[in-house]
């Protein structure tokens, strides 16, 4: 069969629109095709059709959506297996209905009968000369819809890109054929707000070199693009993707080289953006399209090593718990593929499951974090399945953390206006310490400007920051690592523990009359404290008294002082006149590292111990 002939093979199955409908009779289920591939000349034909009582089903589309208009109640009623804009109001006055399910789960529907299909609406490419037609931008849920129902109906039209890959249906499947020569819907993806820009930042900073990534599409996978261009060897496997895939192709970033799961391919199940994005996946072998019930299998992500799953949220529990399709009782959009990928990511060998969202609503009015989930809001992603969760002011990470370490951090990155609320809540219903401090985490600034890389002698790279109230756990851990000179060099007497109520003290500073740096091994998204430096100011002197602790396995290697020179560099901003420390005169290390400063030091021994004075030299 010739492209060219085509027409002549299919004479008989060429119909018009309202030809081709008259199929549909009372009480069949109809099943509309998705996003950019919802077949627009038979959606807006169904405005026309003389039919009552037919049931819609699709999962999201795009354009228009005559058949969710108030008058058409009594002929069509829509079940959206995710809801978009176009019918959100129907749904919301209950002449539409939602069903909350997995995306991977769907086809199975379709195929079992638990929800039969009578007629199928498609959007596909004229067939090729061997009969196939490629569903071109949206194979996801419409390959198994096509197969499964009594009745296909197919738009073809010679603009929609060729894709491949599990993505044809031969003409002989197609009972109607109605012809449409015409741009496809193009998507138009919302600006990057700085919001955007800042969760982009650090969801980029969780995404190693050669990990695969789960992309979506809108101004936070827009904004990721550019956050993502020094990386090297990123892949992609995803139920859905946009123009700033293309972006980092061309940029050598995405190659999918490391891929351990279908190398050298971008797999997905369909795509939402511009024609460039039409133009540049028309019969392309990088990309290979797959239905759903594959693209979004989690046992079939979690062969992909590293793999990064990036989703949305509309709010989140201090217990982690993860709304994703409703704001109260008022549903918005869909479960989607969030679960599915989730899981699959956790389940991948180095893999990370990210959860974002933007820590207010309407206009900064709302917190999107809060005590409880809004009434009438559903769990999408429970609090067993929750990894990370990323908003403009921060990374939470909750995974096999206690509810206590869950509401500390999710404090810590909603926005400071809704902190002190969001602190004595969690107080009240016991999630926190009772005696927990409430200003270095709800009132203080975070000082992220002091945040830097440095390097041991060995060249291992540590990265330092300011201490945090949430690093109370990690500071135990460090601190129960230390041998038994280590605790007494730093704390003058052989300390057996470090319970809460000592070391609550050492992580709630008000980084300004007192100073504490950690270091820590950052590997994959995760961060191993090793060292720590602090100072406490004297007001009455101008002078800072300092302490620095090392992990054995990291003493004689720099890192102590890596941590004195940065303490040092933020005690001249901070305009404190110099440093005072006592150090055992058995403690040679410490000693050293003082007096290797070049600066003048006043020296002064009793009873075993030194007190060394460095005052700071104007400008050095």
């Amino acid at each position: 069969m010739k492209n060219t002939d085509w027409r002549d093979r299919c004479r008989d199955k060429i119909k018009t629109a309202d030809e081709a409908l008259r199929v549909l009779q009372p009480g069949d289920r109809l099943f509309i095709g998705s996003a950019c591939g919802t077949p627009q000349k038979l959606v807006q034909a169904l405005a026309d059709c003389p039919i009552e009582d037919v049931e819609i089903t699709h999962l999201l589309t795009l354009g228009v959506a005559p058949y969710a208009q108030e008058k058409l109640a009594s002929r069509y009623r829509v079940n959206a297996l995710f809801i978009m804009p176009n019918v959100r109001p129907a749904v919301w006055e209950g002449r539409a209905d939602y069903t909350p399910v997995f995306l991977s789960e769907i086809p199975e529907l379709f195929r079992t009968g638990r929800l039969p299909l009578d007629v199928a609406l498609i959007h596909v490419t004229p067939p090729d000369e061997h009969g196939f037609c490629s569903f071109g931008v949206s194979v996801d849920i419409t390959k198994p819809a096509a197969e499964a129902a009594k009745y296909v109906i197919a738009e073809v039209n010679p603009q929609m890109p060729r894709t491949l890959g599990d993505a044809f249906i031969h003409v002989n499947e197609i009972d109607a054929v109605v012809e449409n020569d015409a741009p496809i819907y193009e998507f138009v993806t919302p600006g990057e707000s700085e919001v955007a820009r800042r969760i982009a930042k650090n969801v980029a900073d969780l995404v190693e070199d050669g990990s695969t990534i789960q992309v979506g599409y809108g101004g936070i996978p827009n904004a990721l693009l550019s956050y993502l261009k020094d990386k090297k060897d990123l892949g992609v496997h995803t139920e859905v993707f946009s123009d700033s895939t293309i972006d980092l192709i061309d940029a050598g970033v995405i190659n999918c080289r490391k891929k351990t799961l279908h190398p050298g391919k971008v797999v997905a199940s369909f795509a939402m953006g511009s024609q460039r994005l039409f133009d540049y996946i028309d019969n392309n072998p990088m990309f290979e399209f797959r239905s759903v019930d594959y693209t979004n299998d989690p046992f079939v992500i979690s062969q992909n090593d590293k793999m990064v799953s990036i989703n949305s949220a509309l709010e989140v529990d201090l217990t982690g718990q993860v709304c994703a399709d409703s704001i109260g009782y008022r549903f918005f959009s869909g479960i989607g593929g969030q679960v599915d990928f989730v899981r699959g990511a956790a389940r991948s060998r180095d893999g990370k499951a990210i959860i974002v969202l933007r820590s207010t609503r309407d206009d900064d009015r709302f917190s999107r974090i809060v005590p409880t989930l809004t009434e009438g809001a559903g769990v999408v992603t429970s609090r067993g399945d929750v990894h990370y969760i990323v908003t403009e002011w921060g990374v939470a990470y909750l995974h096999g953390k206690t509810i206590r370490d869950r509401a500390m951090a999710l404090i810590s990155v909603a926005h400071p206006k809704f902190r002190s609320e969001l602190f004595k809540l969690a107080k009240d219903k016991h999630y926190i310490y009772a005696d927990q401090p409430e200003l270095p985490l709800v009132e203080a600034r975070y000082p992220e400007e002091f945040e830097a890389q440095g390097a041991l002698k060995d060249g291992t790279p540590v990265f330092m920051r300011p201490i945090r109230p949430t690093d109370e756990p990690a500071m135990r851990d460090l601190f129960y690592s230390f041998s038994k000179d280590t605790v007494f060099y730093r704390f003058f007497s052989y300390l057996k523990a470090m319970p809460h109520d000592k070391l609550s003290k050492f992580v709630n500073v008000d980084y300004e009359s007192e100073m504490a740096l950690v270091a820590s091994l950052k590997s994959g998204g995760e961060e191993r404290i090793v060292g720590s430096a602090r100072y406490y100011v004297d007001k009455a002197t101008g002078l800072a008294e300092y302490a620095i602790e090392v992990q054995d396995e990291f003493q004689n290697r720099g890192l102590g002082g890596v941590l004195f020179n940065h303490l040092t560099k933020i005690a001249k901003i901070k305009g404190i006149k110099g440093f005072v420390g006592y150090v055992l005169d058995s403690n040679t290390r410490a000693y050293r590292l003082m007096t290797r400063t070049g600066l003048p030091i006043e020296t002064k021994w009793e009873d075993g111990v030194y007190t060394l004075t460095m005052r700071f030299q104007d400008g050095k």
